[in-house]
């Protein structure tokens, strides 16, 4: 999902922001102080993010943990007021085990995934893989894994928190892969996750 530019060039609190998303009709997500309208998403982001989710709830009934979409608000990190520093990100897919944990009484702010997904978009890919990967796995200690889902080609990157705390990165490159969520209990076709995209014809390919 991409990211508008800011509403205003205001460092919000924490505060001021939760007040303001409550009572609007759109998401937006809240770095250090700055709040981001969410862009529209490709029909390609759309297909992958419902391919998802058909596989994931399949392969999840029955058990604890289940599967959230779009909706769903992770707060990231403590606040710092003084600088104002924190997360509040919509991640595409959301896993959770067990029960729900939140932010606050008000139960629109989730601290306990256990899997993130997101689907690349071009103007959001450098922040996925970077700033908010890093926050991701400091500040959320109920996550096991991170999985960076490619739109113009079968690429997946899948990251897995060790026993030993380390994050090991597993690259999935072709259909016939599959990503294997073994903390969850299930594993993923990459053909199921890509079931109707049509990927660009690359250079040097032969012709259909």
């Amino acid at each position: 999902m991409a990211l508008a530019p800011p509403l205003q060039p205001y460092r919000f609190t924490v505060k001021e922001y939760l007040a303001f998303e409550r009572a609007s009709d759109e998401r937006h997500e809240y770095l250090d102080g700055v709040i981001y309208a969410m862009a529209g998403e490709s029909p390609d982001h759309g297909r992958i993010c419902v391919n998802l989710v058909a596989t994931l709830v399949a392969r999840l009934r029955g058990s604890n943990c289940e599967v959230f979409s779009k909706d769903t608000k992770v707060c990231c990190g403590p606040y710092r007021a003084h600088t104002r520093e924190g997360l509040y990100a919509y991640p595409d897919l959301v896993v959770v085990c067990g029960a729900m944990q939140f932010h606050s009484q008000a139960e629109d702010v989730l601290v306990n995934p256990q899997v993130i997904v997101e689907v690349l978009s071009p103007s959001t890919e450098a922040f996925d893989r970077g700033e908010k990967f890093h926050r991701y796995r400091r500040w959320l200690p109920t996550l096991t894994d991170y999985v960076l889902v490619g739109q113009d080609r079968p690429v997946i990157d899948h990251y897995h928190r060790a026993e030993d705390g380390l994050w090991m990165l597993q690259t999935l490159e072709d259909l016939e892969a599959r990503l294997a969520l073994e903390t969850i209990g299930c594993t993923v076709p990459l053909a199921e996750v890509y079931e109707r995209i049509v990927f660009p014809q690359a250079e040097g390919d032969p012709t259909p």
